[in-house]
């Protein structure tokens, strides 16, 4: 698939708004929140947190719209987690763990700067323009209401937004025939992350990720180390490129000048974030920091992100969390 300006500028929004999202399961402040609101665990404030848009929903259906879980993984939380929170209660903390870590981290005076204000109202100007026919977790996001300050509209707008594009890319797996596990592998074979602790944070059992990766080989997609091939990074890039184009359609209707200026508002608060201890800098997410650049000059030097070997972030119980 050609080379297209919507393809790269999706990506570059993705880099610098992801995060912002991931405060809420990184910093510790996400930890508290629902802790306070009786989770219990790290991985039950996490699947409670992220399904809490879709009310209260089960295991079967967080399966569905995360993709990258397994069943009894989920099961281990959820519908539990509604027996101690509401959705309600449960989204209320998110904004309130959220909040807390962007005013640790990025200060009091950046949250309540003009440059907060104005991103925010960008970015939830692109979030209302999201396509969200065929993309639950967006939709549901988008339906939340307003939450009045600025750093908490910025953090809502950048959640909805990558969920709008996770559910894109979802779509691309599911039409490429990858299951989660094998998706799990491309990452991987791409040297976007680590295996080990991707086999611990997931939770697919030794069988599944054994038979994945004979799928994958048996594809022609892995060679026997498990790195790409010429073939498989063909078919990798083109679900990626799909992925780029599915979530551009807010960037096109925000327009191209607009999207450059949020670009250059959120780096610096971009920065902080990863360069703090809320994120790690070679993370399970496969997040490159971002350049220097804004938008525009990103696109116009092209390529997918890189990222070589991983820190694992890890919840207070020592465990490996590969949570966004």
């Amino acid at each position: 698939m050609p080379e297209s300006d919507s393809s790269n500028i999706p990506r570059t929004m993705w880099q610098l708004l992801e995060p912002l999202h991931a405060v809420i399961h990184f910093a510790p402040e996400g930890k508290a929140a629902a802790d306070a609101v009786g989770m219990r665990g790290f991985w039950m404030g996490y699947f409670a947190m992220r399904a809490a848009p879709l009310g209260p929903v089960g295991p079967d259906v967080v399966m569905a719209a995360f993709h990258g879980f397994p069943r009894a993984h989920v099961a281990r939380a959820l519908p539990d987690a509604w027996t101690f929170a509401t959705p309600g209660d449960v989204l209320r903390a998110r904004l309130d763990g959220a909040g807390a870590a962007l005013r640790r981290l990025l200060t009091d005076a950046a949250v309540e700067s003009d440059a907060m204000r104005a991103a925010a109202d960008l970015a939830w100007e692109a979030a209302g323009h999201t396509d969200i026919a065929g993309r639950v977790l967006a939709a549901a996001n988008r339906a939340l209401p307003d939450p009045g300050e600025p750093h908490l509209r910025l953090w809502q707008a950048a959640t909805t937004l990558r969920e709008h594009r996770g559910d894109g890319h979802v779509a691309a797996l599911v039409v490429h025939g990858v299951a989660p596990v094998e998706a799990h592998l491309l990452k991987v074979a791409a040297g976007e992350t680590g295996l080990a602790h991707l086999r611990l944070a997931r939770r697919w059992d030794d069988e599944e990720w054994d038979a994945a990766a004979v799928t994958l080989r048996e594809r022609g997609w892995t060679d026997g180390s498990g790195r790409l091939t010429a073939e498989g990074a063909r078919w990798r890039d083109r679900i990626e490129r799909l992925t780029d184009e599915a979530a551009a359609e807010p960037w096109r209707a925000l327009g191209e000048e607009r999207t450059a200026a949020l670009a250059r508002l959120l780096r610096p608060m971009t920065q902080t974030i990863m360069e703090s201890d809320a994120f790690p800098p070679a993370n399970p997410i496969g997040l490159p920091r971002p350049s220097a650049g804004d938008a525009r000059e990103a696109r116009d030097a092209g390529g997918h992100p890189v990222n070589g070997g991983v820190r694992e972030a890890r919840d207070t119980a020592g465990e490996a969390v590969d949570a966004p």
